[in-house]
């Protein structure tokens, strides 16, 4: 920061120049092209990036690739080239109009028509991307956009937004200083990514008992070869020696669907007490839920049972597969089902094991939809659906394990995820503090809104 403050003392002293983007650099729009001219073989055709392509926190994600046929008008200009920045112009939702990816190098994508490109002369395109992720940019695009713009950033509003505009050196240190702040960044996702890849695959191999059924005559020879850790493997081979007991669902729990009371009768929603959970309550605060965003009143139940603590809720319509543990008394919308262990069911089961154990159940789910009308799970075989329950100590051993993962991989109060969003913050800080400028002439108000 002093060496920027020294620079521009020495270099600005009087301030910096501001101006319209369009006097600096070209705004592209993106190709246009028919349903029928997408095909499926990326070797044949020409690839083409999206709004989805690019990520809110600015990242290209290369997931989901549109391929063109050869035969649409391209031109030229439409190509993807180093030093581009690519932008949302046109989309269904406002928060993702104005997003951008810096193009690091040439390569053979286009970019489709909600999309644009801005392609920088003089100055530095790095920098100016940088002011394309500030707050700068977001309230320009706050105050430029109305109700008949809302999803559709045209050239106009896009070629009138003022840059400041400091000495190329100034320019450069810039640069330097919040790219060594997202370069961290993406050092820190890429060990995350690692990590989750890592957590997936001992949640795989810790989970799957298929192998060592032990309704299968060579159980004992197949846990011999499993890659489990140390203390695991002898706790199965003393335990479960023969292989592991499997139950379906309807042998274990109570199975119910979810119930919404009626939003015509404030009686059952006013002053609230019970919770009442639906997938925004999984989406806001995780899937271990002590509390529900939502409430409901005694009088909402109509004699309805209260679905017991430690509960677990799938989703088995609309939103297939997602499930959550319940640690509280509660209700849920008819999107879930409940499962809730039999009171006359003997077997030990920690229900925190089989919390994990839906994590296959629910990929279960994904697969067995019954299509005609609206989505759900085809809840006969769901009831038919075998899963392992190993010796109590087992289970709490794989829980032990699972935890320590999933601890370091998703709570945002410690481990990798809170040293992104702490880096986060920093370069959003920087970004601002840096990319404000005392302009060498005074602007005028209308070309700021």
């Amino acid at each position: 920061m002093h060496k920027i403050e020294r620079l521009l003392q020495t270099l600005a002293p009087k301030g910096v120049e501001f101006r319209k983007l369009g006097d600096i650099g070209e705004y592209i729009r993106g190709v246009t092209y028919k349903k029928n001219q997408e095909i499926n073989n990326l070797e044949c055709g020409i690839k083409v990036l999206r709004a989805n392509n690019i990520t809110l926190s600015n990242h290209l994600n290369f997931e989901d690739i549109k391929v063109i046929n050869k035969n649409v008008k391209i031109r030229k200009e439409q190509y993807l080239k180093k030093n581009d920045i690519l932008i949302c112009a046109g989309s269904g939702s406002s928060e993702h109009i104005g997003k951008v990816a810096f193009i690091n190098t040439d390569f053979d994508y286009v970019f489709g028509g909600f999309m644009g490109v801005i392609r920088i002369r003089e100055v530095n395109s790095r920098f100016v991307y940088h002011i394309f992720t500030s707050n700068i940019f977001k309230q320009y695009l706050e105050k430029s956009l109305n109700t008949t713009t809302i999803n559709n950033l045209n050239a106009n509003i896009l070629q009138n937004f003022l840059i400041p505009i400091p000495p190329l050196e100034i320019q450069q240190e810039i640069v330097k200083i919040l790219d060594a702040f997202t370069e961290l960044n993406t050092e820190l996702n890429t060990e995350l990514n690692a990590r989750k890849k890592q957590y997936q695959y001992y949640q795989n191999m810790l989970l799957d008992f298929n192998d060592i059924n032990q309704s299968h005559k060579d159980a004992k020879e197949k846990l011999a070869q499993k890659p489990y850790p140390k203390r695991l493997k002898t706790l199965l081979q003393t335990l479960a020696p023969k292989g592991v007991e499997f139950k379906t669902l309807e042998e274990v729990f109570e199975i119910r669907n979810g119930y919404t009371p009626s939003k015509n009768n404030p009686e059952f929603w006013e002053k609230g007490t019970i919770p009442w959970f639906r997938m925004e309550d999984i989406r806001e605060n995780g899937r271990i839920l002590k509390d529900s965003i939502q409430h409901i009143t005694p009088k909402a139940l109509k004699g309805k049972k209260l679905f017991p603590k430690n509960s677990i809720i799938i989703s088995t319509t609309a939103t297939i597969g997602e499930h959550a543990l319940l640690i509280v008394d509660s209700l849920a919308n008819q999107q879930f089902t409940f499962l809730s262990k039999k009171a006359n069911c003997d077997l030990a089961l920690d229900m925190k094991f089989f919390f994990y154990q839906c994590f296959l159940l629910g990929e279960w789910c994904k697969n067995n939809i019954n299509v005609s009308g609206f989505a759900s799970v085809d809840m006969t075989a769901f009831k038919k659906y075998k899963f392992p329950i190993p010796p109590l100590e087992i289970q709490q051993e794989i829980v032990k394990i699972l935890d320590q993962f999933s601890l370091l991989t998703t709570d945002l109060l410690a481990g990798i995820p809170a040293e992104i969003k702490v880096r986060k913050k920093q370069y959003e800080y920087y970004r601002e503090k840096l990319l404000t400028f005392k302009p060498l002439t005074p602007l005028n108000n209308k070309e700021l809104a």
